[in-house]
């Protein structure tokens, strides 16, 4: 193949990466004053990121020799973490300008975009060496943007908490694929395959096989944040800014949950019996801790921390059926998630006092249904979305994961699902109760940003709502389809 072959098919990266480098040195010469500016070209870069998909790369096969491939299932992961990603730099000028102390500077989409440009190398990889690149390259990023407010305590222990758990997580990650290429002789996906499926007559390669499967999912495990490792979750989504926070939620747990469904599925699927307890077990564990963690926080940010874990479990169930339903349920889940997610922060960045300083205590919702109707109007259906409550949407992101464990027999874990999503309910339901019930705190200031994030807040708000179930014939196909392509 070519090389023009092979920059066709990589072209969104092309473009996010040449876009990263022209952003950076329009940084390093315009200062703070080209913030704005580079900020908005930044968006329009992962436009051009999206449009380029619309080519060879959004399905024309493998580039590099086998190292990357675009297929319906990564264009599928690629615009949700385009759009998340765009989201998020444009709620963060006002956040930064109001509530930081600081001026937002260039170098914030500069980073998001070399982020999305390592996020879209990680659900395009079909070697365990591209994956290493691709997720170091989103991790690098995000472990500057987690402590990118220099004059805030908690931002810079957020970012240094990310950065210890991150690395530890990434040894785990790489000696566990250098396990599985010390049995296999290989890092491609197909070849890892071929080796699992093949009769393991000898004990200790067998074992070795395992050893390698379980480190690698371990790897996967810390960068979706599923139980038991999870611990770095509340406090990172809790110390960064709010803007960061959102993005953490979303974009980066599009791309390592796809990542993990790639590997799980092309790599080790002839051992799916293997690792099918592996993810069953940290769906389970990460329904019921996210669920009764979230039960005791007082911080809203917190809250949605635990939330995310919760959510990802839910998510994790779609994955241990094994087939292409369940995988077209994940992708399903992920879509609605992020609506629902970047909908919920944008409400908490709203959440300001009469100075404009960021309030983030749950208690500070009390009467807001009195005091903001609206705001609180958007805040209750994300939060019943969430608890998956019909007839808001997050209910069917709930029934495609538990639809496809039951038509794959995973009956009592469809069931405990199911039974674990009550717990969930209760502290969803609680801040509801907090805004509508209780004695109305101190009203929120309101700026002079309600056109932008406004906007959003509304757009999640109608994705959310009864009107995107019309979207279900679309996007049951398109989620389909991008599953079909990695069986």
């Amino acid at each position: 193949m070519d090389y023009a072959t092979n920059l066709a098919l990589t072209l969104p990266e092309v473009v996010l990466g040449i876009g990263g480098v022209l952003l950076m040195m329009v940084s390093a010469w315009g200062g703070p004053g080209s913030t704005r500016a580079v900020s908005w070209t930044a968006v329009a870069v992962l436009g051009g990121a999206v449009i380029a998909l619309l080519g060879p790369a959004g399905g024309g096969g493998e580039a590099f020799d086998g190292l990357y491939r675009a297929d319906a299932f990564s264009t599928f992961a690629k615009v949700l973490i385009y759009v998340a990603t765009a989201v998020s730099i444009l709620i963060a000028p006002d956040f930064f300008r109001r509530t930081a102390g600081d001026d937002l500077r260039p170098e914030y989409p500069v980073l998001m975009l070399f982020s999305a440009l390592g996020m879209g190398m990680m659900v395009s990889a079909v070697d365990l060496l591209t994956l290493y690149v691709g997720l170091e390259m989103q991790s690098l990023a995000a472990y500057v943007l987690a402590s990118f407010v220099r004059r805030d305590l908690r931002s810079a222990e957020a970012g240094l908490k990310y950065f210890v758990l991150g690395s530890l997580a990434s040894g785990i990650l790489l000696y566990g694929v250098s396990l599985v290429y010390g049995f296999t002789g290989t890092t491609m996906f197909d070849g890892i395959a071929a080796a699992y499926a093949a009769d393991a007559a000898e004990p200790a390669r067998s074992l070795g096989l395992v050893f390698g499967l379980v480190f690698v999912f371990a790897g996967l495990a810390f960068k979706i944040a599923a139980v038991p490792f999870h611990m770095w979750t509340p406090d990172v989504y809790q110390g960064a800014p709010t803007p960061v926070t959102a993005f953490f939620a979303s974009a980066p747990k599009v791309a390592a949950m796809a990542l993990a469904v790639r590997v799980a599925v092309e790599a080790m699927g002839p051992v799916t019996d293997q690792w099918r307890q592996i993810v069953i077990f940290a769906a389970l564990a990460s329904i019921i801790l996210g669920a009764v963690g979230a039960i005791g926080q007082s911080n809203v940010k917190r809250l949605l921390a635990y939330s995310s874990i919760n959510n990802v479990g839910f998510a994790l169930i779609g994955l241990a059926a094994g087939t292409a339903e369940g995988v077209a349920g994940v992708l399903t889940y992920m879509a609605i998630y992020i609506a629902m997610t970047l909908g919920s922060f944008l409400v908490v960045l709203q959440m300001r006092d009469v100075n404009g300083i960021q309030v983030e205590s749950i208690a500070s919702l009390s009467g807001m249904s009195r005091t903001r109707p609206a705001l609180a109007a958007a805040m209750a259906m994300f939060m019943f979305s969430l608890a998956g409550i019909p007839p808001l949407f997050g209910f069917y992101a709930k029934f495609a994961v538990f639809d496809a464990a039951v038509a794959a027999g995973l009956f009592p874990l469809a069931a405990i699902g199911v039974a674990a999503s009550v717990i969930g309910a209760y502290y969803y339901l609680r801040i509801v109760k907090t805004m509508y019930f209780d004695e109305p705190a101190p009203a929120f200031h309101k700026g002079d940003e309600g056109a932008l994030q406004g906007g959003l807040i509304a757009v999640a708000a109608v994705v959310i709502s009864p009107l995107g179930y019309l979207a279900i014939p679309f996007l049951g196909a398109w989620s389909m389809a991008a599953a079909r392509a990695l069986f």
